[in-house]
């Protein structure tokens, strides 16, 4: 897939105003825009830094604003939106094409005859953010003025310059940039051209998705540097933004590095995929996989590093024994969170052909099992993990099911199945929040007031919106599929398997209650405060995606199967994803905006989840056994890779057509899952 626009795209501005492009480092950090070059969030900036990878993230260096000069003329490439309304410069009419090499976003500027090319990268685990200006074509030389605007907050936040003053020193070829004292300095740094030092705020940006978001929409910048290189036809000027003094000033050698990470990566996935030439798309979601992976300090208390966890270090730099890795749930505002990590990790690792990557993810969270639970998230602060998940801990099982199957590594079963036997006995005897089993019907419950537990959980202050206690449904499926992998595990390992047969027997008898013969699908949930629910979300999807066949029965009949997913494709069902609640209902809504309560209010009553297209394409191919139409599901969001964020996947959409794009512009889950369930589909399509 070619992921490039020619003038009637990058010229129009509404397009160039709102397509965003997306860089990564490896270790948390990253960096994001629009194709225009507009600040549309707080999160939009060049280097967005991890000081305590993967997270305390903080925005250090925001744009350059560029004029070229050239013929006499003076031309303005950048574009601000301002709080006046206005939108001044227009730089995006200069351009001529917009394009992604890999994850490489490159700009195109068309001036008289000359062209002027702009890439921006990021070096693998690093906080170094690459800027490069190459003239590919002139007939005299052109001069560039580049001014720096930088930052240095958390990237959840806007600034207020107030007469903040930042301290700028000349260092070796560039400025050090000391925001405040006792933070961290960074670095403008250039091979060919002298630092300008400057200091001017720029007041007043406008940022119109805050505005959509219902956030304070405004921001200042500070006007840090001005470089100004001369360039002839073939000559290049590099700008690096990074915390490293020490950081290679050179971009050719940067960048030929950040080509050569990227090619591995897809001659690994290539290996990987059903047939000999995988589709572009395919290509194109390996190098969105990799984005999302970071890594994750271990305390030296919980031990050394991942052990035994094998390379996977694409950039050959060491990494610390108490290393682990972890994914990050989605850009621009997510960490990494314990349900989002297992249900995302074999489509990120495993499809990608990067199984000793699973591996160590694994292990690292495995480190973290407590009371029988997985954490839910890591906060951004540092303190200690937020265990308020049920599921997280039983995608776990579907998680390290999948690699053993990909991979054959008994010993890693081994390693992990005491610990494993505690999370069933931990959730036979009961746990954290009321998740234990029902000894009557050996169904899984949980939830307690003024707690989210399930994969539904949005929460502003007080309000949970979808409490879901008792016994929902998607818990029990997964469940199920726990104690099916666990006497799997058990007969492989020659332990005895009895105990978790006859759990699972008594889980699949109890499931039957889900069943609710009148309506022609599953309940929601059953033994809630208000009785069993009825409402018609996707959840009930999993109790035909799982388990994997190889394990056991399925928890419904087949005639059940078919009728949750003629019922979920026909008013669930999207061009996107599943809905997360019917449009019939009472509370459905249709678009997902407005402040938090709005948004929060919308989150899990309607708005469409991209990443269920992965278990309801699944589920689709095993009621009806035909793959070809089960992929022709994932069509439009194979198309959407040329949309939104450019090369990845959006987290959500609206519930109401046209069915626009919201939330985390690039989601793990829903990357993990497009690529999950072609590879899985692929090898069964007619020719």
């Amino acid at each position: 897939m070619t992921i490039s626009f020619g003038r009637h795209l990058c010229s129009h501005r509404a397009m160039a105003t709102q397509q965003e492009w997306l860089i990564t480092n490896g270790i948390g950090g990253y960096g994001c825009g629009t194709v225009a070059g507009v600040l549309n969030r707080h999160y939009h900036g060049l280097l967005v830094a991890t000081l305590k990878p993967p997270l305390d993230r903080t925005l250090l260096v925001t744009k350059v604003d560029e004029t070229a000069h050239y013929l006499g003329q003076s031309c303005d490439l950048h574009c601000d939106r301002w709080a006046d309304g206005t939108l001044h410069p227009q730089g995006y009419l200069y351009l001529e094409s917009f394009r992604l090499e890999g994850t490489i976003p490159i700009w195109v500027y068309a001036i008289a005859d000359a062209r002027l090319e702009k890439r921006v990268w990021m070096e693998p685990g690093a906080n170094t953010t690459y800027v490069r200006y190459t003239l590919s074509r002139a007939s005299v030389p052109l001069d560039l003025t580049l001014k720096v605007l930088v930052n240095h907050r958390d990237h959840h936040h806007s600034t207020q310059g107030n007469g903040w003053q930042m301290t700028l020193t000349e260092c070796p070829q560039g400025l050090q940039i000391q925001a405040k004292a006792g933070v961290q300095p960074f670095y403008l740094l250039s091979e060919t051209a002298p630092a300008q030092p400057a200091h001017t705020w720029y007041n007043g940006y406008a940022l119109a998705v805050e505005a959509y978001r219902g956030i304070d929409p405004y921001d200042d910048h500070l006007h840090a540097a001005t470089f100004a290189p001369t360039l002839g036809q073939g000559q290049s000027f590099t700008l690096v933004a990074t915390t490293e003094a020490e950081a290679d000033r050179s971009g050719q050698s940067a960048l030929l590095r950040r080509m050569a990470y990227e090619q591995h990566l897809i001659t690994q996935g290539a290996a990987a995929q059903p047939e000999a030439e995988p589709p572009a798309w395919v290509r194109q979601l390996v190098l969105a996989a990799d984005q999302f992976v970071v890594n994750r300090a271990i305390a030296t208390a919980e031990g050394a590093g991942a052990e035994g966890a094998g390379g996977d270090d694409l950039d050959g730099s060491p990494e610390p024994a108490s290393s682990g890795k972890t994914i990050i749930a989605g850009y621009p505002w997510f960490g990494d969170w314990g349900r989002d990590t297992m249900i995302a990790l074999p489509g990120l690792t495993l499809a990608t052909g990067r199984p000793s990557l699973a591996r160590r993810i694994l292990q690292t969270f495995a480190r973290f099992l407590d009371q029988g639970m997985l954490p839910n998230a890591f906060p951004e602060s540092g303190e200690a993990p937020h265990y308020n998940t049920v599921d997280a801990t039983l995608w776990y099982f579907e998680a390290l099911r999948a690699y053993h199957r990909a991979t054959e590594d008994t010993a890693l079963i081994e390693e992990l199945f005491g610990p494993l036997q505690e999370v069933i006995t931990w959730h036979c005897k009961g746990t954290r929040h009321g998740i234990q089993v029902d000894a009557a019907d050996g169904l899984l419950s949980a939830g307690e007031a003024g707690v989210q537990l399930t994969w539904m959980d949005a929460k502003v202050k007080d309000w949970v919106v979808t409490p879901r206690i008792g016994k929902p449904v998607e818990v029990n499926a997964l469940w199920y599929n726990a104690l099916l992998v666990m006497a799997d595990f058990a007969a492989i390992l020659g332990q005895p398997v009895g105990q978790f047969q006859e759990l699972a027997a008594q889980t699949r008898q109890g499931f039957q209650r889900f069943w609710n013969e009148s309506l022609g699908y599953c309940y929601d949930l059953l033994d809630g405060p208000d009785g069993d629910d009825v409402a018609l979300r996707p959840n009930q999807i999993f109790a035909v995606s799982l388990p994997d066949p190889t394990l056991g029965d399925p928890c419904l009949s087949a005639d059940q199967q078919q009728a949750v997913v003629n019922a979920v494709a026909q008013r669930l069902l999207t061009s996107h994803g599943l809905r997360s609640l019917d449009p019939a209902h009472p509370s459905y809504q249709g678009r997902y905006g407005g402040d938090l309560v709005e948004r929060d209010g919308a989150y899990h009553q309607g708005t469409v989840w991209s990443w269920l297209i992965g278990p309801f394409a699944q589920a689709h191919w095993r009621v009806y056994q035909d793959a070809d139409l089960a992929h022709s599901f994932l069509d439009p969001l194979i198309h959407h890779l040329q949309g939104g964020c450019l090369g990845t996947v959006s987290e959500i959409f609206d519930g109401d057509a046209p069915m626009e794009p919201r939330g985390a512009f690039a989601q793990a889950w829903s990357v993990a899952e497009l690529l999950r369930v072609s590879a899985l589909l692929r090898p069964h399509l007619k020719e």
